[in-house]
């Protein structure tokens, strides 16, 4: 009972963390978390560890817990790796992935998994880290895997903004990463899904900017429920 306790504050505040309902650097009262969330002390500081240890929250000796800082270097540096990671993981989908895994994402995380219209950011970002979840397991590497899982929830913030002037772009460039893929081209594979991921300094800085105008002036959910439009292009 008490496992399955933890592990739901877990995610009830994983959710938050990424969310930003937290505000970035904002000290975290655990009394009136714990008062907020029905539980004691114990579980949910067994709870906000765990999100330490995932760097979605941070920890100071003799503070306490505080939600992390929207920094643009430290966004910047998890684009520089998850693009070192992706680029090993198409790499490896190009040697190692069977025809039928391939054909098996290209028609349940492509041709379906960027339907747009209609969806809010929230909705078409989850779809689209399902399609690069997706093309990391054709590596058969399952510690590749989640390592990009753990950067996403670390940059998903970021994505949401990103995604909302990119959906018709990164559809079509998905078309083209699966195509080089079936095709067991590395070379032109690796060239798609670096320019994919690819984010200047210049747009980080201006994604932070607007993620922190929303935290504090509308609110979070303003930029992940944002509905695209109506019809496909």
């Amino acid at each position: 009972m008490a496992e399955g306790r933890v592990e739901n504050l877990y995610t009830q505040l994983k959710a938050m963390a990424v969310d930003f309902r937290i505000r970035p650097g904002e000290r975290i009262n655990e009394g009136v978390l714990a008062r907020d969330l029905n539980t004691s002390r114990t579980p949910l500081r067994e709870a906000l560890n765990r999100l330490v240890a995932e760097q979605l929250i941070d920890f100071q000796p003799g503070k306490g817990f505080f939600c992390r800082e929207l920094k643009p270097n430290a966004i910047f540096e998890l684009y520089e790796l998850r693009k070192i990671l992706e680029t090993e993981a198409v790499r490896l989908a190009c040697e190692r992935s069977s025809t039928d895994d391939i054909k098996k994402v290209k028609e349940e995380l492509y041709e379906n998994g960027l339907i747009y219209a209609g969806k809010t950011i929230r909705e078409v970002t989850d779809l689209d880290e399902y399609f690069h979840i997706g093309i990391a397991q054709l590596s058969g590497n399952s510690e590749l895997v989640r390592h990009i899982k753990q950067i996403n929830e670390r940059i998903r913030f970021i994505r949401w903004i990103d995604m909302w002037s990119h959906v018709k772009k990164t559809k079509g460039e998905h078309k083209k990463i699966i195509a080089a893929i079936e095709e067991r081209d590395s070379d032109k594979a690796v060239t798609y899904i670096q320019n994919h991921i690819n984010m200047r300094m210049d747009q980080v800085v201006s994604a932070v900017k607007e993620g922190v105008s929303s935290i504090y002036i509308t609110g979070p959910e303003d930029i992940f429920d944002r509905r695209l439009e109506t019809t496909e292009v």
